[in-house]
């Protein structure tokens, strides 16, 4: 494949993430990434059961408190401070940023880019209700970020790198804006050995699925974009229960469009066989680095 059948598939691989969770954040009943009935991407997540504490989601707007799209809590265990600044790649509905806003306080400033118009509005509706002044949302990709250069003391972001379809270039954003110092942290979906028939089918890209590399990859490409002391710090692999619920749940149905007119059990015996393929080899983690100090 040519660099521009590249640009292509990464452009229509964006527009169907887009589209997917554009759909998504308009619903009252879809989760990214957590386990069991909680599950992955493009659905809705309770925030207390990826690590979210009551005392973090205490006076925060009710839908923010109740859902997000991400697969562990960044913030928890951080070391955030009042005057930072904090970069949040793919907000979504803006629960870490509420979160942030309060760690960094009225003399640090919190920013989100997602390139998805519906999170947009609603993280802004969540930032308007929650009467925070130091926090403002852009519009832009995260593989060419709308922000300056060692800019920010903190870059993180929960479930949203692993739908990139060019991860190098986030990689090397994240390098770019964070200030000498600055430290990035992020949860995440890897995965292992993905078989190819699966990672081809775009519906599966927003279940975090099809785009995920390995946790190796992840930590190789960090590295190769400037970043050291690159850890992981938390790692859950997925078995069958957490892949068939994420699977069922999530909007990666739509995978099953062709079948919709064959019975029940067909329909779950494709299901079986697709978490069959991947029990074991898909993880959400949590991955800690710094940007070298001048």
């Amino acid at each position: 494949m040519n660099a521009k059948e590249k640009k292509i598939d990464a452009k229509k691989i964006r527009e169907e993430v887009k589209k997917t969770y554009a759909e998504a954040i308009s619903r009252k009943n879809l989760s990214c990434c957590s386990s069991l009935e909680e599950t992955c991407c493009a659905t809705k997540v309770k925030a207390k059961d990826i690590g979210y504490s009551e005392d973090e989601l205490g006076n925060l707007p009710t839908d923010s408190t109740i859902t997000t799209f991400g697969c562990g809590n960044p913030l928890a265990y951080s070391e955030v401070r009042e005057g930072d600044v904090v970069l949040d790649l793919g907000p979504g509905a803006g629960l870490d940023l509420l979160i942030a806003a309060r760690k960094v306080g009225p003399s640090g400033q919190v920013i989100g880019v997602d390139m998805t118009e519906e999170m947009i509005n609603k993280a802004k509706e969540n930032i308007k209700a929650a009467g925070v002044k130091n926090v403002e949302v852009r519009k832009g990709l995260i593989e060419d970020l709308p922000i300056e250069s060692s800019s920010v003391d903190w870059v993180i972001s929960n479930c949203v790198i692993n739908l990139s379809p060019e991860k190098e270039k986030v990689f090397s954003e994240i390098t770019r804006v964070l200030k000498p110092g600055g430290r990035m942290v992020v949860s995440d979906m890897v995965g292992e050995n993905i078989p190819e028939w699966l990672r081809e089918n775009k519906n599966l890209y927003s279940a975090c699925i099809s785009g995920v590399i390995s946790e190796k990859e992840y930590l190789s490409g960090l590295r190769k974009a400037g970043l050291e002391k690159v850890k992981v710090s938390e790692r859950i692999v997925y078995q069958s229960d957490e892949l068939e619920s994420l699977i069922k749940l999530s909007d990666s149905l739509s995978f099953f469009s062709a079948l919709e007119n064959e019975k029940e059990f067909e329909l779950n015996m494709v299901v079986k066989r697709i978490v069959k393929e991947l029990e074991g080899k898909v993880a959400s983690v949590k991955i800690s680095a710094y940007k070298p100090a001048l």
